[in-house]
């Protein structure tokens, strides 16, 4: 399956799950109900992958924890916070350099309105 297509699926499902619970749950609530939902389209998902840095012949385990990464594909990084910052999608863009994968979703579910809590980030 394509990024493209795994990441319709991801934004659909978060829009269901916007739709029936809406904004203010913790994210860890967020990302199970999500893992749940992915799981039944039958994707292969990972939850909390430590992704290691490599610098100058070291490496650091806890580069970062990817929240959810889908078919080895697409890295989906949830927040419900009141407002995504500048750095969260810079922080998923270094995701997916440390990562090697091309797509990831930075998902806010604290948004007012759920088009306003989605940023898609690619590497070219």
């Amino acid at each position: 399956m394509h990024e493209n297509e795994i990441s319709k699926i991801i934004v659909d499902t978060a829009f269901k799950i916007y739709k029936g619970l809406g904004p203010g749950l913790l994210e860890s609530v967020y990302q199970r109900i999500f893992e749940h939902e992915l799981k039944s389209f039958g994707l292969k998902i990972d939850s909390e992958v430590i992704i290691p840095v490599h610098w100058s012949g070291l490496k650091f385990d806890q580069g970062f924890r990817a929240d959810i990464i889908v078919e080895n594909k697409v890295i989906i990084e949830l927040k419900s916070v009141e407002k995504l910052l500048p750095v969260h999608p810079k922080q998923l863009r270094t995701y997916l350099i440390l990562s090697g994968l091309k797509l990831g979703l930075l998902i806010n579910f604290n948004e007012d309105k759920f088009t306003n809590g989605i940023k898609r980030v690619v590497m070219v």
